[in-house]
């Protein structure tokens, strides 16, 4: 598209379907809030061990990766908006449970059959909605429309954990998991109103087995030398910071004195650095170019999570917790539009699953070993380890071609071209 018309275009934010779908997304992300801080503490109040919340965070994660595995070919072979509609059903009825068994005491093992089930739903909504950003908007706005996403549900997510830890604080863990699962229904009603443009298919090409489609968006990943080596280096980054949350709620409330509410504040304002984030992305992607502004990220992640463990006050680590959304934004949305850009619309789905299934595989095993480590350890130690880890996965980036992968162009086109898909068909 020329810049003349891109300039005589509406704003984005006046596209009604485009609206439709930001407000509800927008909705539901702010009850995730609730259930993010919420599940956790709902453990720890029960048990008192950090163990087993990096268990229940380990088991979730691995029903997610499993839901990947085939999300990403139920994602391409079906209506987008309706899969997105029965997720969302489908963790309305699920998470409903959790607070109305725990009327009769702690539920633990009610938490180990749900979460799972809700994250493997919740999988496939995140492939379906991250394809469908494709069908919403146009392809030179597809960055812009991720940050603006992005940056709302970021600053639901602040009011979010602010809400979340004064309920949790004053009516319990399990109310506030009541008001998430309250949140997809908000979430299904504005899919319900909109339509997504229709998903280009080009003529010839054929259904195959569900693992051989799966083994399509697969080969395009690893044929594309960026997404390959963002695959490679977001496993290790992954393994490193998916059991980080629950480290951070052990050393509020274990090292530092603090409570519930304490929790959902620091979470609270640290999710303005997800929005600072969300909001910076673009312009920044735009000057210093993809590489640079992906290795920087990270790079600066690494040192704020190795602090958080270090500060001594609260202040510090709800400092730092922002510094390493902030920068989690600008990574995980520069490498999502990327995907966006670059790849054919009939394999998006199964590209972006094959890379979450790939990069989130060894989460789980994460979440385990530093919820583990910090029980033993202190999280101190644990989060200097992890720190230094990330540097080392942004270190890793300048030796390979995500180094090299630079700013687009005026007209707005990715300077990536697709990779070959091998022969392969949708």
């Amino acid at each position: 598209m020329s810049r003349s018309a891109a300039v005589g275009r509406a704003p984005l934010w006046r596209d009604r379907t485009f609206g439709t779908y930001w407000v509800a997304q927008s909705l539901s992300a702010a009850g995730d809030s609730f259930a993010y801080l919420a599940v956790p503490l709902l453990v720890l109040q029960a048990t008192g061990s950090v163990a087993k919340m990096g268990l229940l965070t380990a088991v979730a994660g691995a029903a997610s990766v499993v839901a990947g595995i085939f999300g990403g070919v139920l994602v391409d072979r079906y209506d987008r908006r309706t899969l997105m509609i029965v997720a969302d059903l489908t963790r309305l009825v699920l998470y409903a449970l959790v607070p109305l068994a725990w009327l009769a005491g702690p539920q633990v093992w009610l938490l180990f059959v749900v979460l799972p089930i809700c994250e493997a739903a919740g999988m496939v909504f995140q492939v379906a909605a991250v394809t469908a950003v494709r069908n919403l908007v146009d392809s030179d706005r597809i960055t812009e429309a991720n940050g603006r996403l992005q940056a709302t549900y970021a600053a639901a997510a602040v009011l979010g954990p602010l809400l979340a830890g004064v309920v949790a604080a004053r009516f319990g863990p399990a109310t506030a998991i009541a008001v998430n699962a309250a949140s997809f229904a908000l979430s299904a009603a504005g899919l319900w109103l909109i339509r997504l443009r229709p998903v280009h298919v080009d003529e010839g090409v054929a259904r195959q087995r569900p693992l051989a489609e799966f083994l399509a968006g697969a080969r395009f990943l690893w044929r594309q030398p960026v997404l390959r080596a963002l695959t490679v280096l977001l496993s290790v980054f992954i393994f490193l910071t998916y059991g980080f949350v629950d480290v951070l709620i052990y050393h509020v409330t274990h090292d530092l004195g603090g409570s519930e509410g304490t929790v959902g504040t620091v979470l609270g304002l640290a999710a303005l650095g997800t929005v600072a984030g969300a909001l910076m992305v673009a312009p920044l992607r735009r000057r210093r170019g993809f590489g640079a502004t992906w290795i920087g990220a990270h790079a600066i992640c690494g040192f704020a999570v190795a602090g958080v463990g270090v500060a001594t006050s609260l202040p510090a680590v709800t400092a730092l917790t922002a510094v390493y959304l902030c920068c989690l934004s600008v990574g995980g949305i520069c490498s999502m539009s990327l995907r966006q850009e670059i790849t054919p619309d009939h394999l998006l789905g199964r590209v972006t699953s094959a890379f979450w299934s790939t990069h989130y595989a060894l989460g789980p095993a994460g979440a385990v070993v530093l919820t583990w480590a910090a029980g033993r350890y202190g999280a101190s130690a644990v989060t200097l380890a992890a720190g230094a880890g990330c540097l080392l996965v942004a270190v890793g980036g300048l030796f390979t071609p995500i180094r090299r992968a630079g700013a687009e162009p005026a007209s707005g086109q990715p300077v990536l071209r697709p990779a070959p898909a091998g022969g392969s068909t949708g």
